[in-house]
C-alpha cells in the first residue's frame, strides 16, 4: 500500500524543487557568463575586463530576480 502524502508535504516539496531549479539555473548562468566573457575577452584582446563583467552582471541580475520571487510569494499569503 503506498503512503497518501498530505497537502502540506505536496507544497513543501513543490518549493524545495522550485529552489533547486533556482540553483541549478543560476549555476549554469554563471557558466554561460564565464565562457562568454572568456571569448569576448579574447576577441577583443582585453583579457580580464567581460570575464569579470558579465558573471557580475549575471549576478546581481539573478539575485534581483530571487528577491522579487521570494518577496511575491510572501505577499499572496502564503508562508
Amino acid at each position: 500500500m503506498e503512503p497518501k502524502s498530505s497537502p502540506s508535504s505536496k507544497f513543501r516539496n513543490n518549493h524545495l524543487l522550485k529552489y533547486a531549479a533556482l540553483g541549478t539555473e543560476m549555476l549554469v548562468s554563471i557558466g554561460a557568463g564565464l565562457f562568454l566573457g572568456y571569448k569576448a575577452d579574447h576577441w577583443l584582446h582585453t583579457l580580464p575586463l567581460f570575464s569579470i563583467a558579465l558573471p557580475l552582471l549575471i549576478l546581481i541580475g539573478f539575485f534581483y530576480k530571487l528577491i522579487r520571487e521570494t518577496g511575491n510569494s510572501k505577499k499572496n499569503g502564503s508562508k
